[in-house]
Parts: C-alpha cells; sequence; structure tokens
C-alpha cells in the first residue's frame, strides 16, 4: 500500500465503517440534510468511479468540479480517486470565456456541473471538443435544450456499484487544485497524491507526528474515538476546504459542509452539530459571524468550538479580539499556505499591524534570495520557499513552473510568492505578495500590512489597498474601504490619523475610496485586481 488518497480513505472506513463521516445542510428552511457513514461515503464514491470507468473515462484522465459545495463534491473527488482519475476543481463564478480557457487548458474529459450553471456550461462545450462525458447535478432546464447529452448525477450514481474492486493505485497518482491569484489567468498545480499527503494534509497528524507508514493511518483511527467535527465553510472549490474535509476523513472523524456560506447557518449548525474546528478565510467571513452573534444570533450556543483557523487571508487583529470576546473558549489561528505549498506555518501571537504577520514556519520552510535561491540572512528581505513534499509543476505551463519550481541540493523546491524576512530565532515576518507591492517614491509597501490597519479603524468593516500611478511618487497608496453599517463617513484625513499611529509615514494611504461592498473570491480572498481598477477609476473620474 502507497500514500494514495483512495487507499488511505478505504483503509480509514474499513475500522470506522458505521461512524458517520459527512453532514450536509442545504439551504436554509428546505429542510433538505443528508447524513453518510463512512461506509456509506464510501459505496457512493465507488458508485461514481465504476460510472466513470464503465463510461470510457480513462485512469490518467481530468474530471472538471464545476460544483457549489455539495455530498456530490466530495463523493466525486472520492470517486475520482479510486479511478485514478485526476479531479480538478473549477470556480463557479466564471463567466463563459474564462470556463473556456480553463476546461481547455486543464484538458477536461469529463465535467460535473451544478445545474444551476446549464447555460454557462452549454455556451462553452462547443470550443472545447476533448470534453465528451458530462454528469449535471439537480433537475436540468424546464426548457431549452440545455446541455447536449448531459447524464443526471443520480442515475448515474444508481447505475454504477457500490463495491470497490479497482486495480491497484500509486502515490504518484495526481491531483490538481487550479488557483486564480491576484494575476493572470488560473494555473492548474500538479501534486503527487503522497507529496499531498504530507505538505497539505499533514501526513495524517497535523499538529503531530505524520505517520510512518500507510497503514498507520487506520491504526491510529482504530485506536482514536469520535468526537471531533470539521466545518470548512468556505466553498470546497478552493483547495483548502477540500483538504480540511479530507485531513476529517484522515482522523475518521465527522465533516460538516453547507451549500452557501450564509452566517446564520453557520452559527445555526455550530450549535446544533457542536462542531470543535471551523475554518474560513480571513474578516471577509469572521466579521458577518460577529455581526451576527452581537444581533440575531446572540446567545447561539459556540462552547463546543476549539479553534477557528484562516487561510488565504488573515484574520486581523481587531476582529480577533471581538470574537474573542464573544466565544472565548475557541483559540484562533492564522494559518500560512498556499496552493503550491500546502502548509507552512502559524502566526504568533504578537501578529498584527506594529510586529507584521509573523510565523512560525515548518522545518521545510525557508526564506531565500528569488535569483539565488540561497538562505537570506536574518533581516535580509527574500521569498519564501518551501523544499520537500512540494507540487510536480503548473499544468500546462512549462514557463511558469520553471520560474516557481526548482531544484537545489538534490531536493525540490517552490518559490512562493510572498515576501519575507527571518528573525535570529528563524520567526518568518510574511512583507506580502511581491506582485502587489507598491513602490511610493523609491519606498516599498505590502498592501496586507496596510490593510490590518485599515481594519483597525471602529468604522471599518473590510479594506484592500492598492498602487495607483503618481505622476510625484511613481504611484500612491490607495485605500478602497467597506464602512460597518451606519458608520459614518471618514474624511481621508480621519483615516490618515488613524493609521499614522501605527504605519511609517509612506504607507499611510493618500486616496480613499469609499464602496459599498469590497469585491473579493467566494472564499474571502482578496481581488487586488479589483481594488486598483475601483481606485485608479476615482483618482481620474
Amino acid at each position: 500500500m502507497e500514500y494514495n488518497l483512495a487507499d488511505l480513505f478505504e483503509s480509514v472506513v474499513d475500522v470506522v465503517a458505521d461512524r458517520e463521516a459527512l453532514v450536509y445542510v442545504d439551504h436554509p428552511g428546505t429542510g433538505a440534510e443528508r447524513r453518510l457513514t463512512y461506509a456509506e461515503l464510501d459505496a457512493a464514491a465507488s458508485r461514481v468511479a465504476h460510472h466513470l470507468l464503465d463510461s470510457g473515462v480513462r485512469p490518467g484522465e481530468h474530471l472538471g468540479l464545476h460544483l457549489y459545495n455539495g455530498v456530490e463534491y466530495l463523493q466525486t473527488v472520492l470517486g475520482c480517486l479510486k479511478a485514478r482519475v485526476v479531479p480538478v476543481n473549477v470556480n463557479y463564478r466564471y463567466v463563459e470565456e474564462e470556463l473556456v480557457y480553463l476546461y481547455r487548458d486543464a484538458d477536461l474529459a469529463a465535467l460535473v456541473f451544478d445545474a444551476e450553471f446549464e447555460d454557462r456550461v452549454a455556451g462553452a462545450l462547443p470550443r472545447v471538443p476533448g470534453l465528451r462525458h458530462l454528469l449535471r447535478v439537480g433537475a436540468g432546464p424546464a426548457s431549452g435544450p440545455g446541455v447536449p447529452g448531459a447524464v443526471p448525477f443520480a442515475e448515474a450514481e444508481a447505475a454504477g456499484a457500490p463495491e470497490r474492486g479497482f486495480p491497484a493505485r500509486s502515490g504518484d497518482d495526481q491531483f490538481i487544485v487550479y488557483t486564480g491569484g491576484t494575476t493572470g489567468m488560473p494555473k492548474g498545480v500538479m501534486w503527487r497524491q503522497e507529496d499531498l499527503f504530507f505538505a497539505g494534509l499533514g501526513g495524517g497528524a497535523p499538529t503531530g507526528e505524520p505517520v510512518r507508514t500507510p497503514r498507520e493511518l487506520a491504526e491510529r483511527v482504530a485506536a482514536s474515538g469520535s468526537g471531533i467535527t470539521f466545518f470548512p465553510t468556505p466553498p470546497l472549490m478552493h483547495g483548502t476546504s477540500t483538504l480540511t474535509a479530507f485531513i476529517g476523513f484522515n482522523f475518521g472523524q465527522r465533516v460538516v459542509i453547507h451549500r452557501k456560506f450564509m452566517p446564520e447557518e453557520v452559527l445555526r449548525t455550530v450549535e446544533r452539530e457542536k462542531v470543535t474546528s471551523m475554518s474560513l478565510v480571513g474578516d471577509a467571513m469572521l466579521r458577518p459571524l460577529i455581526d451576527a452573534l452581537a444581533g440575531p444570533m446572540k446567545g447561539t450556543d459556540c462552547s463546543s468550538l476549539f479553534s477557528v483557523s484562516s487561510s488565504g487571508a488573515i484574520m486581523s487583529e481587531t476582529v480577533r479580539r471581538q470574537f474573542a470576546e464573544l466565544v472565548p473558549g475557541a483559540v484562533l489561528l492564522n494559518n500560512y499556505g498556499s496552493s503550491e505549498s500546502g502548509f507552512n506555518g502559524t502566526a504568533t501571537d504578537d501578529s498584527g499591524p506594529e510586529r507584521g504577520f509573523r510565523l512560525r514556519v515548518n522545518s521545510r520552510t525557508r526564506v531565500v534570495d528569488p535569483v539565488t535561491h540561497e538562505p537570506v540572512s536574518a533581516g535580509e528581505t527574500g521569498r519564501v520557499a518551501q523544499c520537500g513534499h512540494v507540487p510536480l509543476g503548473y499544468y500546462n505551463d512549462p514557463g511558469k513552473s520553471a520560474e516557481t519550481f526548482f531544484e537545489k541540493d538534490g531536493r525540490r523546491w517552490v518559490l512562493l510568492g510572498d515576501m519575507a524576512t527571518v528573525d535570529e530565532e528563524g520567526v518568518v515576518t510574511v512583507l506580502g505578495r511581491g506582485s502587489q507591492c507598491i513602490n511610493t517614491g523609491g519606498e516599498k509597501v505590502y498592501p496586507e500590512e496596510v490593510e490590518q490597519a485599515l481594519k483597525a479603524h471602529p468604522d471599518v468593516y473590510d479594506a484592500l489597498v492598492a498602487g495607483v500611478p503618481d505622476a510625484t511618487w511613481g504611484h500612491h497608496v490607495a485605500a478602497v474601504v467597506q464602512l460597518r453599517r451606519g458608520a459614518p463617513r471618514p474624511s481621508l484625513a480621519d483615516i490618515q490619523a488613524h493609521c499614522r499611529t501605527r504605519l511609517a509615514g509612506y504607507k499611510v494611504p493618500r486616496q480613499l475610496v469609499v464602496t459599498d461592498t469590497v469585491q473579493r473570491s467566494p472564499s474571502g480572498k482578496a481581488d487586488y485586481r479589483w481594488a486598483r481598477e475601483v481606485a485608479v477609476a476615482a483618482d481620474h473620474p
């Protein structure tokens, strides 16, 4: 047995078959809810796997998941892994042109899509000749042709055999995570499953000692009890949420998912299901939970929560403090990682606007010179890099792969986009993505640092920072902010006075744009392209 995700999942099923594995909650008020034991989820995934193979989808080919959260999402991912078909996440916010690009770039042979996206899928299909097998989740269109040849998911599931009976798998089998980043077209990160198991799933023990053999995973699960409930609240189409679900499965514990993020429903589920570990993405998700707990959901019992973790965006100091006052028993963790590296580390307790985003990183993470790839000295600026269990590269992009992945001293490395420094004790301070760095008057300003200061303002609900061309300074720092409901509109001078207590003068915003809503991805990640366009338009009306 190798470190193959399907093999590992099946080994867990065999020791906790009757334990509850997955709880799914649909839209509020519908009463739609599904609960599957490990044995039931395993059989459901096997049905999908057999259907794919029976339909001519071959091992090694790629299947896209164009879905909202649901049982079908995780069921299909597991089915792909069982059949050695490569799962590929699809951003459900993409419009037709973006879908054509991703479907073609990923060389999709099959697609599972939500019926809500029927029109966009139908529009993209004529330009994606290699996409030959389609499964529709949900009812088809009431009128119109819809997607030609799409097989209803329920029919496909019913036709597939629930037994296993699959050929031997390998730790070399792939798992592809498409990441949009903040600039350019989305890129498919190619992971060997063995590397993903150790880098993204903690080797079966994210906070402890990784397993030494594949068999040891099931042995640990068999020796442990139940009682932990994982709740990934962002969309499963983002790698972090799917990996969080798999961490839960590797522990033999329960995973809860919602179709969409709705703050009040999230809190009801935390109370009802006694959720112990919840993951989200930064202030964009934590603030609405705070507003609900302080308002209509006041008194909700969240005492079961042991940890609330964020990756992909930082939970600001102000927001963490507000949540801690409402749910004092929960530990709040700002985790750091990426689609290209998995998990790298967790923020220190003293991280904040004054000291920066400081991390205790794992033993495979370094800060290196981006050209020589040598480790930088304490206090010098470099780029975050990780060695060992790293991806193979970007699918269909050898040029970008050569820029990002390299070999040194017989080990594979990935060079991440974040600039950082490291101190004498090995604590890494992340400055921000080099691609978003603002050069103003020769000084470098990283948006994330300014955003942390802005979010500490009592009237600011959310904020993004971008650089705007400036005849004097080259670029100036622009703040695009969303105010708290009912808050008075602050002046630029107000914002500047607030920021000067936390930031050096050259980092203080020289432009303020107030917007109804700060635009982010469904997972809460920053949309810096949008912020820059809004700031430039406001500067040149």
